[in-house]
């Protein structure tokens, strides 16, 4: 046994999350593809059973009150709130992330522009992290147009000194989909806040795989998918968070009935619900949203302080174990290396990527590959052990030898 592989066991053994393992349906594949898709808590299949035999096959129709499909969007929200920092009533549940960041951007400038003074009607542009998800900015390039606005894409440690009195939104992610660079929320946050701008923070690389603190850092509005670390199941519903004070202040530009302050009053006229409510649009997706509940009872007694301490030693420990497995020169982290700057994921840079990751999912690691040359590991602390890691280094090396 390599002494790599020896300190792996030893990690193991400490590891106060590692029982977590055996709440997940897993084989003998190392998985490192969480943040594309999380494992199935073992507990779902069950829960979507009874959803469809008993409450849609006997109760029918009574399941809106009776089984609770009417409240899932608010109570699933509140229990997706403690793992990004926010306190209930915050969050609601329903549709895609792409939806939510539509809602999400328009909102956000109309907020800009509601002080009434003449300086706020001149805000007139959105800025977008010019290396985002490629939806992001499919999404704020129709959000600017459809407001009225520029749209300036911009790399996000530009954004403090591109910011000013024209600008009514921003979009960030907290975590860089290619790279795993996390990047400074309360920082960029309070930048925003002080050129009177709104903020939309996207989660999906960071939600069940480090603190977040909405909340704490005052962050206006964001979005998220539960189908990564929180492990909700492949297209499960995303979420919006809409801070308190600013609810009243939501103008959605997909009211539906669903979000209406009556919404069987079947009136002509539209009034919004209180709160995050008015952040629904229709009927809710109940399969699928009832599997995520179903997968977030796995994060009972779970502190996210706990799983980033255990994510930033896993990717620590790949990192070690590739520069010392893996042929000098073969492959180049793009991932930082600062545990302030790092996501819970890796990014390696290899010239024949595609190949590569082909080759290890045949030898059981499973990754996946981002055009042109980044191979990405993705870390989830409820599941992946340092046994994994050590492995999963030490085929890549075989592989690449």
């Amino acid at each position: 046994m390599s002494e790599l592989a020896g300190r792996a066991e030893k990690l193991d053994a400490a590891d106060e999350l590692a029982a977590l393992r055996a709440e997940f349906v897993l084989d003998d594949v190392v998985y490192l593809d969480g943040n594309s898709l999380g494992a199935l808590p073992t507990g779902v299949p069950g829960r979507v059973e009874d959803v469809v035999r008993r409450q849609w096959g006997e109760l029918r129709i009574r399941s809106w009150d009776e089984s609770g499909w009417w409240t899932a969007p608010e109570r699933i929200g509140d229990r997706i709130a403690p793992l990004v920092g926010a306190a209930p009533g915050q969050i609601v549940v329903g549709d895609s992330t792409s939806v939510n960041v539509f809602k999400a951007v328009v909102a956000a400038v109309r907020m800009a522009r509601l002080s009434g003074t003449g300086e706020a009607a001149l805000r007139d542009e959105v800025v977008v992290d010019a290396t985002t998800f490629p939806t992001d900015g499919y999404i704020a390039e129709s959000a600017a147009r459809l407001t009225g606005c520029t749209l300036r894409p911009v790399l996000p440690a530009e954004v403090p000194g591109v910011l000013g009195p024209r600008t009514a939104a921003v979009l960030l992610n907290h975590v860089d989909y290619r790279t795993g660079r996390l990047h400074d929320l309360p920082s960029l946050t309070a930048a925003v806040h002080a050129a009177g701008a709104v903020v939309v923070w996207d989660l999906c690389h960071s939600a069940g795989a480090l603190p977040v603190g909405l909340d704490e850092h005052g962050v206006d509005l964001a979005v998220g998918c539960t189908y990564k670390y929180l492990n909700g199941g492949p297209g499960s519903p995303a979420y919006l968070y809409v801070r308190h004070d600013l609810q009243d202040r939501f103008d959605s530009p997909l009211p539906g009935w669903n979000s209406h302050a009556e919404p069987f009053g079947m009136r002509p006229d539209y009034e919004p619900a209180p709160g995050a409510l008015r952040g629904r649009v229709g009927t809710p997706d109940i399969l699928s949203m009832l599997a995520l509940e179903a997968a977030l009872e796995v994060w009972d007694d779970v502190a996210i302080e706990s799983v980033r301490t255990k994510s930033l030693a896993l990717t620590d420990f790949f990192l070690e174990c590739v520069s010392e497995y893996v042929p000098e020169g073969r492959v180049e982290s793009l991932t930082p290396s600062a545990h302030a700057e790092r996501g819970s994921q890796v990014a390696l840079r290899c010239p024949d990527a595609g190949e590569v990751m082909q080759r290890l999912i045949a030898r059981g690691v499973v990754g996946d590959f981002r055009h042109p040359d980044v191979l990405r590991f993705g870390f989830t602390p409820l599941y992946v052990g340092f046994g994994d890691v050590e492995r999963a280094a030490r085929v890549l090396a075989e592989v690449l030898g």
